[in-house]
């Protein structure tokens, strides 16, 4: 009888949460009906940024031979097809990506293909005015069969880089990395970084910090099972090491995606790589430069062809699920065409049924994740093959559970905030997000960062620690809101979050600064809370003192690189 009782306590709680959760595909009622991205191997790409900076996440498809890139405005949770003044590119692209490489404010594009007419990058001029300055750039132009890109700050200068990933089957074309000079113009840096010159037939890679030491890593996913995957560690004096083995991330397997998040939580980020039927990898972050592959533990292997994967919290139950899309229909044997996968909340993760998914027929390739009509429930959106129209899977979940958007706005770091760890603390329980450029197959995510709070009505405390080095610091902040982070709005003190070097400032000021420290002082850098670099010093001394008489009253932005550390403050004019 004990274990009858048992038995239906354990069908119901899974009926129940199952039940909570409801996707919709609603491609032909919110505007995508018709849509035809053509014919192109191993599929096309899709960005769910908010292009035009309304609020609103937008959609923005590459396409196959002799179809135009598609790009749809979010109005009011109905998408209307935008024509921007782009030439009317009739070749097949692999990815698009929108950031932000001058620090303006608006979105550059950046286009990816794997044809003999090259990659293309536009500025973005006055919201909406596209200039193709790939010439200028800098960035490689031709054929190099490239697929992808992700972008970071790998030197902390506050502009973003970007890592080109070359498939390079018919070419010699090994990926490169290219520095952002911070005036629309490009370095190949990859030799002096210690990036490989050899071509790894790779699909993607993602920029991030896999032992949160403030430098953001490179983690590059190859298609072939004979050429390992690599993990490069930012060594933050502009080189890398290639710690694929000592880490044990060097998986040979058909790699696809490199997917970042912290699924159980435990402040490390872990990476999920889809494979064929061999089935996918989960490597999870032990937190000492280790990785383990737990995608059987954990009930992820997928076992069909799996191409892009998210992380999302589908349920806002404060646990990241997880989705990917696979290229076969359901029609071959037992191979799954699509999964999702619900976290339990113990490390382990099942696939719910009568969810919405079972509808999926498509031969699916990229996705990503965006809220179509800002409701806070993550929405997804996938790109698929052979004519098919995407699917737009709306989140249609019911249930009592809060939310958090949070979007970030750097001023001494970039100012799309990549790079940055969000971390919210809900009854003492810690929950982390780490915002990326490019990552996961061909797709890119909104740059808005979602948290699910299950039934609690505020969180703890908002900390957000950015490349600069600075970290703000929000507490008792009410559920159901999105909300925008300017860096240096509510700065821990120097005393709070250093410990060694001591450092003294005099603030507020009115003509004189004065610095003290107990490190050497090498540069000081101030900007306006608009990111624009104002003054610049180059120093060799434990203390100055800097006249800014000149300077309008109001709130400033230090930073000040001293020989072992980077320090930002936050200083008063008046």
């Amino acid at each position: 009888m004990l274990r009858i009782c048992i038995f239906i306590i354990v069908v119901l709680v899974n009926w129940q949460v199952s039940s909570q959760i409801l996707f919709s595909n609603e491609a032909n009622n919110l505007g995508l009906d018709n849509l035809d991205l053509g014919v192109t191997f191993a599929g096309n790409g899709v960005s769910f940024v908010d292009f035009n900076n309304d609020g609103w996440d937008d959609l923005s498809f590459s396409s196959g031979h002799d179809i135009a890139i598609k790009f749809f405005e979010n109005d009011n949770g109905i998408f209307v097809e935008s024509n921007w003044n782009l030439p009317d590119f009739r070749y097949q692209t692999k990815s698009l990506f929108w950031v932000d490489i001058e620090n303006d404010g608006d979105k550059d594009l950046y286009i990816v293909s794997n044809t003999s007419n090259g990659n293309k990058l536009f500025v973005n001029e006055n919201n909406g005015n596209f200039v193709d300055i790939t010439l200028s750039s800098g960035l490689p132009i031709g054929n190099l069969e490239s697929y992808s890109a992700s972008w970071g700050d790998y030197n902390n200068d506050g502009f973003l880089d970007v890592f080109i990933c070359n498939r390079g089957e018919g070419v010699f074309a090994p990926n490169r990395l290219y520095k952002n000079n911070g005036d629309t113009t490009f370095q190949d840096v990859s030799t002096s970084a210690g990036i490989s010159n050899t071509s790894n037939f790779t699909f993607c890679s993602a920029f991030f910090d896999y032992n949160n030491d403030g430098w953001q890593d490179i983690y590059e996913v190859n298609d072939k099972d004979y050429i390992p995957n690599k993990l490069y560690k930012n060594n933050g004096d502009n080189t890398f090491s290639d710690v694929s083995i000592v880490s044990n991330t060097n998986i040979s397997i058909d790699a696809m995606t490199a997917t970042i998040g912290d699924y159980n939580n435990d402040g490390w980020f872990d990476i999920y790589v889809t494979n064929t039927q061999s089935g996918n990898v989960l490597l999870k972050n032990n937190g000492d430069g280790t990785f383990d592959d737990v995608a059987v533990l954990t009930g992820t292997a997928f076992y069909s062809i799996g191409w892009g994967a998210v992380f999302l919290d589908a349920d806002n139950d404060r646990d990241l699920d997880l989705y990917v899309s696979g290229e076969l229909d359901g029609t071959v044997g037992s191979y799954l065409s699509s999964a999702f996968y619900l976290n339990n909340g113990d490390q382990t993760f099942t696939i719910p049924s009568g969810i919405g998914f079972e509808n999926d027929t498509g031969n699916s390739f990229s996705n990503a994740i965006g809220d179509i009509d800002n409701d806070g429930y993550p929405d997804i959106v996938v790109s698929n093959s052979n004519n098919q129209q995407p699917f737009l899977w709306k989140n249609e979940t019911e249930n009592d559970n809060n939310w958090l958007k949070i979007n970030l706005e750097g001023v001494v770091s970039n100012r799309d905030g990549v790079g940055s760890r969000i971390e919210i603390s809900i009854n003492g329980q810690q929950y982390y997000r780490y915002t990326l450029s490019g990552e996961g197959y061909l797709s890119q995510n909104s740059n808005t960062e979602f948290f699910g709070l299950g039934t609690n009505t505020q969180v703890d405390y908002i900390k957000v620690t950015w490349l600069s080095g600075m970290v703000d610091y929000f507490e008792s902040v009410s559920a159901n809101q999105h909300i925008t982070i300017l860096e240096g709005s509510n700065p821990l003190s120097v005393s709070e979050f250093y410990s060694k070097p001591q450092l003294f400032i005099t603030n507020p000021v009115s003509e004189f600064l004065h610095i003290k420290c107990t490190d050497i002082l090498k540069e000081i850098k101030f900007y306006n809370l608009s990111g624009s670099l104002l003054k610049e010093i180059n120093w060799n001394s434990k203390q100055l003192s800097v006249d800014i008489s000149n300077f309008s009253d109001g709130v400033y932005v230090l930073k000040l690189v001293l020989e072992d550390n980077t320090v930002v403050k936050r200083i008063i004019k008046e």
